[in-house]
């Protein structure tokens, strides 16, 4: 999430949150397939619907009981969509998502942008508002100029030193809150080359409602989860519980800690190029504590976002009266999220309810109905929120998407510029499908986009003087 003086709320698209809507598992996969997709989440549901589109056999697997991945809207737990993962498409004026949003008849709308500081108990004056949004302007610039030496370093190293009080906030904006790590532990280069993503689209159905609809028709085995890929020059052979799958060409879409974790055997194994990459581009922490209140006890806006003065990292991000609910969620991350979730949900309610108490009084607190949390770190199918490159470590996104003979890497992490966001995960999975089926001869090699006219002209006098059959 990124702050300007223009509002200081653009879409964080952190992918993070358990997916919860569900389907049954197959009982049994196909034997073989021209591609295998690994992962259902937004860039493996795209990577099928596009080798579907191509009249291929495509095989969808999903290790959990879901699809959606990382997008994932919760609409028993209180009534109204609860997207437990990502909130936000980015650029609405030039975001093709609708025409899809539309096509499986989800709402897709600009996001509301309304936004305060808290300084204790009251909202900050302008001419404090001005001054952190001052700081923030001096510390993006001082992160853009550390990002143009020679060696990358941590953007806390950047970080301006004359904050005074507004030191934790910054630090909270530009690092947890926005990638899902604190500034010390994230690259300076990474940082200044991510593209502007302001402009957020929402979806009132939810985001996840939308990745799960796309995903719908597509042939996918749920609750199986990839054991082993043999691979070589030409054929490879993906192992699962469910049996061996013949394939011509694998697409693997899971987040880059599982990919270094080594959940997923390979033989022969990944070069360590690759395995090196994923772990300089170790998944951030990010959750969101959802709180049911009783009415409008803040006093907020729909849709409005409330960030805090803070002494401390043991802050968050308060989104309130969600879709003009009474629903609200506060994103906690960063070291500080990552300890918080490790203690559970119960321990993710205290605090939330603690931090409610503490800006807007104890009325407010108890005012609290239910409450529920999202602990991506735990789940095993995906182990944090998104990608966000350590020092020294920005080179690695394009390491991670090269490919590997027939393997085609997708999602978030490989992309130099949007990496975190849901609109590039969809992306990168149509990218290695096109990739994989010209592998497999399933679509032509494009036309070098820089080939001289002279190029073209040799080439067409030569089909010209050859003799026909």
């Amino acid at each position: 999430m990124s702050f300007t003086r223009r509002g200081f709320l653009s879409a964080s698209t952190a992918l993070a949150a358990l997916p919860l809507v569900g389907r049954r598992a197959l009982a049994a996969v196909p034997r073989e397939a021209d591609i295998v997709v690994i992962g259902a989440g937004a860039a493996g549901i795209a990577a099928a619907r596009r080798i579907v589109a191509a009249n291929r056999k495509v095989v969808l697997i999903e290790a959990s009981s879901q699809i959606g991945g990382r997008c994932s809207t919760d609409l028993a737990t209180f009534g109204v969509p609860f997207d437990r993962g990502a909130r936000w498409l980015l650029n609405a004026d030039s975001n093709p998502i609708g025409k899809l949003a539309r096509g499986v008849g989800v709402d897709v709308v600009a996001a509301p942008v309304g936004q305060k500081i808290r300084v204790g108990r009251r909202n900050a004056r302008p001419g404090e508002t001005e001054q952190f949004l001052a700081g923030l302007v001096r510390a993006n610039r001082a992160i853009d100029e550390a990002s143009r030496g020679k060696l990358d370093t941590s953007c806390a190293t950047a970080l301006p030193k004359d904050l005074g009080d507004w030191t934790n906030t910054t630090a909270f904006v530009l690092g947890a809150s926005a990638t899902g790590k604190d500034l010390v532990d994230l690259s300076a280069m990474d940082k200044a080359r991510a593209q502007d993503r302001s402009a957020p689209l929402a979806c009132r159905q939810g985001l996840g409602t939308l990745v799960s609809k796309l995903g719908e028709a597509l042939p996918v085995s749920l609750s199986t989860p990839a054991t082993r890929i043999v691979w070589g020059n030409r054929d490879v052979a993906v192992e699962t519980p469910a049996g061996r799958i013949a394939t011509r060409a694998v697409i693997l879409t899971v987040s880059t800690n599982v990919l270094a974790s080594g959940t997923i055997k390979f033989a022969p194994e990944l070069p360590k190029r690759q395995l090196d990459a994923a772990a300089k581009l170790s998944l951030g922490s990010m959750d969101h504590i959802a709180l049911m209140l009783t009415g409008n006890p803040l006093g907020l806006s729909r849709d409005e976002v409330i960030i805090e003065q803070s002494n401390s990292n043991r802050t968050g991000l308060l989104l309130a009266n969600i879709g003009g609910s009474s629903l609200c969620t506060i994103d906690v991350a960063g070291a500080f999220g990552r300890d918080l979730s490790a203690q559970g949900e119960a321990a993710m309610a205290a605090f939330a309810k603690d931090w409610i108490g503490k800006l807007f009084g104890s009325e407010a607190a108890a005012a609290v109905k239910s409450t529920a949390a999202t602990r991506w770190n735990q789940a095993p199918g995906v182990l944090g929120a998104m990608s966000a490159a350590a020092p020294g470590s920005q080179g690695a996104r394009k390491i991670l998407a090269e490919p590997l003979g027939p393997l085609f890497l997708a999602g978030e992490a490989t992309h130099e510029t949007l990496w975190g966001t849901v609109d590039v995960a969809l992306d990168s999975g149509q990218r290695a499908a096109e990739a994989a089926l010209r592998r497999i001869g399933a679509l032509k090699e494009p036309e070098p986009e820089q080939a001289s006219e002279r190029q073209r002209g040799r080439r067409r006098k030569l089909r010209s003087a050859s003799p026909e059959d």
